[in-house]
């Protein structure tokens, strides 16, 4: 399973089209996504302060377009090494590839973000 982090309103956009379209695909050729141990880094480094986010867990098998195992796009966040791969999905998320979706708040005192209990109890 892989992980994506996106707003509640493009989620529920996702649903209303019939699949999900994150902005960077267009601006950068593909959905960005994260491993268990990855997305925590990314939520803190990027997604900081943010309290409109869900996760969606997503079964790589009922992907349809392609995904790639590619370093970070860009500097990584902090804890995530350059030589990391990490997954990168070249077109539209099929609906059921959705696994499951989580809200993902951040703690309302420091800001941090933690792994929902759904998650990491596979």
């Amino acid at each position: 399973m892989i992980l994506h982090i996106t707003s509640r309103a493009e989620w529920n956009e996702a649903q209303t089209r019939g699949e999900y379209i994150a902005p960077s695909l267009q601006a950068e050729g593909f959905i960005h996504c994260s491993t268990e141990k990855q997305v925590l880094h990314v939520a803190n480094a990027f997604y900081r302060g943010r309290n409109d986010l869900v996760l969606l867990k997503l079964d790589e098998a009922k992907l349809r377009p392609e995904l790639k195992w590619e370093p970070p796009a860009g500097l990584p966040a902090p804890g995530i090494s350059e030589s990391d791969s990490f997954p990168h999905i070249f077109g539209p998320i099929n609906l059921t590839a959705v696994a499951s979706i989580v809200d993902f708040e951040p703690d309302p005192v420091s800001g941090t973000f933690t792994l929902p209990q759904i998650i990491s109890n596979h």
